[in-house]
């Protein structure tokens, strides 16, 4: 375990932990949708990415009955979470849980009952007059592997799948979209790209293309690629596939007083806001955006033409060559109390950061 990690052992903590990210989760398709009604996002792109966040919501909710126990069991183990610049579980927790799942079913056929262990456990009650902890843990795990078996969860590869969107021309036009839980930044990454195929069979059809797609687009999921390299690469290796727009949404960090350490303005923030327990918490949404200008023809071999595409870098102050994307926009999601103090304080390098005030009603409220 590294310095950046910490280790969530008390119940009580463990609890709160969670607890955070279930307000927090929840108020993300919101801001989806917010996104929708501002023109940012078209309405499939908020469905998707609904769902990815949905899958982000159920991978909490799943953990936390896995650390149920922390505290209590020893058998219960620990969460490990990065603490610094994340706020978000390890890979490593989101790896050990893939693997669980696919012996879920094992484990609960030699499991007792829902019903029953909570039979068991009102006898040890009333007849023993003692904590029935170890069948606590048991029930723990059993909704933990019923929540693997249920599925819908955010794993550490979600692999690409493909919509149709449009015809143009002679082209289909499809949003492919995956995601990964990034192991550097230990944060889960969406990716969506909007791609024309001149293909003589659809690509989620294509039983040559699809799989390479999708191997392709999985083994480019790294953060430390630039958008203008994850793209121009796609364009090279596939000559009937054109990548027409290129984004990535980084979902995270989460910022708070009492679980990570951040510098900066944030920091100063989240301590002075001395906001109400669940309450002081700040969660960063990053969106990069890569588009292709046009379209050109390039020569190929001694007789071959291919055609390629010429993407839009940022103009200002030379960034596209930097960001190798178009437009790179960081939003911040936090509560009521938090933004009085960051709108009181007004840090230099926020101005053009887009805040989302969550109030105490749950609703969102867009601010710039």
């Amino acid at each position: 375990m590294t310095s950046d990690h910490a280790e969530l052992y008390d119940t009580e903590i463990a609890r709160r932990y969670f607890a955070k990210f279930e307000r927090i989760t929840g108020h993300l398709p919101r801001i989806a949708a917010e996104l929708e009604v501002q023109g940012k996002l078209t309405r499939l792109d908020a469905r998707v990415i609904g769902g990815y966040v949905q899958g982000i919501a159920a991978t909490f909710r799943t953990l936390s009955y896995k650390y149920l126990m922390t505290g209590r069991e020893a058998l219960a183990g620990k969460l490990t979470f990065d603490r610094h610049e994340s706020g978000f579980p390890v890979a490593q927790e989101l790896m050990v849980m893939a693997n669980d799942a696919q012996q879920a079913e094992r484990h609960l056929a030699g499991m007792a009952s829902e019903p029953e262990l909570k039979d068991r456990m009102i006898r040890q009650i009333v007849g023993d007059l003692t904590i029935p902890t170890k069948l606590q843990f048991a029930l723990s795990q059993r909704y933990y592997y019923d929540a693997l078996l249920a599925g819908g969860l955010f794993w550490a590869r979600n692999d690409p799948d493909a919509q149709w969107l449009e015809d143009r021309g002679d082209r289909r036009v499809f949003l492919v979209h995956w995601a990964v839980y990034d192991h550097g930044l230990n944060l889960p990454v969406i990716y969506l790209m909007e791609v024309e195929d001149s293909g003589r069979t659809a690509l989620p059809n294509d039983d040559r293309r699809w799989p390479e797609v999708r191997a392709h687009l999985m083994a480019q999921s790294l953060a430390g690629l630039k958008l203008l390299t994850i793209a121009q690469g796609f364009d090279k290796d596939f000559d009937d596939l054109h990548p027409k727009r290129l984004r990535r949404i980084h979902i995270g960090p989460m910022y708070s007083d009492d679980f990570t350490l951040q510098s900066g303005p944030i920091s100063e923030v989240l301590a002075d806001a001395n906001a109400a327990p669940g309450e002081d918490w700040a969660l960063v949404w990053t969106v990069e955006d890569l588009l292709s200008e046009r379209e050109e023809t390039v020569k190929e071999g001694w007789f071959g033409s291919d055609q390629r595409q010429i993407f839009t870098l940022d103009p200002f102050a030379g960034r596209g060559a930097e960001t190798g994307a178009t437009t790179t926009e960081r939003m911040v999601i936090l509560p009521e109390r938090p933004f009085q103090v960051l709108a009181e304080r007004n840090p230099a390098g926020f101005a053009d950061v887009r805040k989302y005030v969550v109030g105490s009603d749950g609703r969102v409220m867009a601010v710039r």
